[in-house]
């Protein structure tokens, strides 16, 4: 699945810039520590925007290509901010053949977002993940650490109401 940049303008602090000029002082000696100096990034942030990744590369001292591609290529990373509410929809094969795929369609077309991105309020993102263990409770999603099973298309206004939407 290919990971999009945000439609959401960047809103990093300058507080947090600093934070992360820290790390990247603390590790620019060793290239080999872009990893973890992206994953404090995204504990600062929420997620690498375009702008800290640039941040990151230059101050590594690497390619911009090397920190989206790693950026990219680890399900770990997020290249757009989590909502305050974080829909996750179960898309396994339990999940699936109950329906998961029109509940996940329902809740884009609610929000008006699609997969990996965020309502432009920043109250909602929208994510479909493979298997949380639920298989009994299929069709699942999860709101945070909310879990939802047996779901019916019908239960998602229901759902989305209690969050304000």
């Amino acid at each position: 699945m290919l990971k999009k940049a945000s439609k959401i303008p960047f809103k990093g602090t300058a507080e947090q810039e600093k934070q992360l000029q820290d790390v990247i002082a603390a590790n620019k000696h060793d290239k080999s520590l872009l990893m973890a100096v992206m994953q404090q990034a995204q504990d600062i942030y929420g997620y690498l925007p375009m702008e800290v990744q640039e941040m990151i590369a230059e101050g590594m001292d690497v390619p911009l290509e090397k920190v989206y591609g790693v950026a990219t290529f680890y399900a770990q990373f997020a290249l757009s901010p989590k909502g305050e509410y974080n829909i996750s929809v179960c898309l396994g094969t339990a999940c699936y053949v109950k329906g998961s795929g029109d509940i996940f369609n329902k809740l884009s077309e609610k929000l008006g977002i699609g997969a990996d991105e965020c309502t432009e309020d920043g109250k909602f993102s929208l994510t479909a993940c493979r298997c949380i263990g639920a298989c009994g409770l299929a069709p699942v999603m999860t709101v945070n650490d909310e879990v939802y099973g047996r779901l019916t298309v019908d239960d998602i206004d229901g759902i989305l109401s209690k969050y304000g939407k």
